[in-house]
């Protein structure tokens, strides 16, 4: 599997992979360390508690080195009226009748939430580099719909 991430993604990653590693990775052992000498292992919570938050560490470390090593590093070329990374994209679901501001972003700021869709989603793969008033059609997993390209703004 591909990630699609800009260089800036990829940079941020190795930042955090560091930190982990140099900081994080120290006070997570110490902390194992200082709630083994509590006692009776079986029945230390706090030591369970730690040996987990070690685990979720060395998972986040796994993870990243991950994506950075499956990532195809992209640039945005798309012209000033395509909707492309960094953009923001208002969505009109023309069988909804209703319109949705997203923001075009790469795998790892993916966000739900605040409407921030990355470009290997779907809808996200559809739209890019279309231009307003475009109608495109998306095949999802809940089905076809379609929508209208509204407008198109940096972020």
């Amino acid at each position: 599997m591909n990630n699609y991430l800009t260089q800036q993604d990829i940079d941020n990653m190795k930042k955090e992979i560091e930190y982990r590693k140099v900081v994080v990775r120290k006070q997570r052992n110490e902390e194992v360390k200082e709630a083994r000498a509590h006692g009776d292992l079986s029945e230390n919570y706090e030591y369970k508690a730690a040996k987990r938050e070690r685990g979720r560490n060395e998972g986040r470390i796994k993870y990243l080195e991950r994506m950075i090593k499956t990532a195809t590093i992209i640039t945005d070329n798309t012209e000033a009226g395509e909707v492309g990374l960094g953009k923001l994209v208002d969505v009109y679901f023309i069988e909804d009748d209703m319109n949705i501001e997203y923001e075009i972003v790469t795998t790892m700021e993916t966000d739900a939430i605040n409407n921030k869709i990355s470009i290997e989603s779907p809808l996200g793969k559809m739209i890019y580099k279309k231009r307003v008033g475009d109608i495109v059609n998306i095949d999802s997993p809940d089905g076809e719909y379609s929508v209208r390209i509204q407008s198109i703004r940096k972020s």
